[in-house]
């Protein structure tokens, strides 16, 4: 059970949802960083008095060193800063809330300080599942995971002293606001429509992949990453209700299934306490007025950043890595009103053929895998 915690990314919807979690668990908190939302990381380091704080803004950081000149709060910056964040002595366990790549090297320095990473930063084991891994298998850091998806996986595995009993993972998804939608349609959607999740309050760049389920094929790969797993043991299927959060079925076909509200703090909450359990913060799960529960099948035609997703997961070694950062940079472009819905995946799909694959590559070989395919997918 943690103790102390290091935040990176503690403004954000993740961030702020973990800090409730914190609060009622009476946890203390090490580190909190952010982008450049100086106004929050300011209240919320009052709040939970950290020994560091971390902008990764530098004129954000001045600022915030100004405003918090009475407390005796630390204020750094930059990527520097979110390294110095995630290896804090004090801290146990590292929450790892931030977006995008810039989570991994900060997640590789705490791994090597043998800490236990609560990891929300998909992005860290799609591009470079290997070698985090890797590494906390080297130095005895434990990786538990924060999306609700890997937590249901990883609650469904407690039990299993085989990995060899396991015959498949099924990956639950919600479908997002466009699923039964055809993908003409699809491909002309606003961005107000693609924000407008059916279930989940998520931030915006999560909410877009979840539109055009990249999200689940980053799972996927987070899948096969996080329990040594081979694609064809992972199934994904589309649960509406988001209620089951995915399960895992044995090899005598039982198949174990984590239930609750969508709520991400009941994820949140489990990679901090665990292997314990706590007094719950998420809201409980009422089966009497729960809707019926639904499956289809993915739509693959009309989803292509699916099938992109699993191609990348079946090639293997950087080709992991330029999904992820041809889809950021598409996604930011749509974001930002300067490409339609629709020109995300071509994009992706663009740069998986354009940039060549590493198999088994370093770190210095997924980073330039990441640059490459943005600059491709911005063009």
């Amino acid at each position: 059970m943690s103790n102390c915690i290091s935040l990176l990314g503690s403004t954000g919807s993740i961030g702020r949802q973990s800090l409730e979690v914190i609060a009622a668990c009476g946890m203390r908190v090490a580190a909190l960083t952010a982008n450049r939302d100086v106004d929050r990381l300011e209240e919320q380091c009052r709040q939970f008095k950290p020994s560091l704080a971390v902008m990764m803004d530098p004129a954000a950081a001045a600022d915030l060193k100004t405003r918090l000149a009475d407390t005796g709060i630390r204020v750094a910056s930059g990527p520097e800063g979110l390294v110095e964040a995630a290896t804090l002595a004090e801290a146990d366990t590292v929450l790892t809330a931030v977006v995008g790549m810039v989570g991994l090297v900060p997640t590789l320095a705490a791994v090597r300080q043998g800490k236990r990473i609560a990891l929300a930063n998909k992005e860290t084991l799609v591009c470079a599942g290997e070698l985090v891994m890797d590494g906390a298998e080297q130095y005895g850091a434990e990786i538990v995971p924060v999306d609700s998806e890997h937590s249901a996986i990883f609650q469904c595995l407690q039990g299993s002293k085989d990995r060899g009993e396991v015959k498949r993972l099924i990956l639950t998804a919600s479908g997002g606001p466009f699923w039964g939608w055809d993908k003409e349609r699809i491909a002309s959607a606003t961005i107000e429509q693609a924000l407008n999740h059916p279930n989940w309050s998520m931030g915006a760049k999560i909410t877009v992949d979840s539109a055009t389920l990249m999200n689940k094929g980053l799972e996927f790969i987070e899948a096969m990453r996080l329990y040594r797993m081979p694609p064809e043991k992972i199934s994904i299927v589309v649960h509406r209700e988001s209620i089951i959060h995915s399960m895992v079925e044995y090899c005598d076909n039982a198949v174990l299934a984590q239930m609750g509200v969508p709520d991400m703090r009941l994820p949140i909450q489990y990679a901090l306490t665990w292997p314990s359990r706590t007094q719950a913060v998420a809201k409980p799960l009422d089966l009497l007025t729960c809707p019926p529960l639904t499956f289809h099948a993915p739509d693959y035609e009309a989803f292509p950043c699916l099938s992109l997703a699993l191609e990348a997961a079946r090639t293997g070694g950087t080709a992991t890595a330029v999904l992820n950062g041809a889809n950021e940079a598409a996604v930011g472009l749509f974001l930002a009103g300067k490409i339609p819905f629709g020109d995300i995946a071509r994009r992706v799909e663009h740069a998986l053929a354009g940039v060549p694959v590493v198999q088994s590559p370093t770190l210095e070989d997924v980073l330039a895998a990441d640059e490459a395919a943005r600059a491709l997918a911005g063009k």
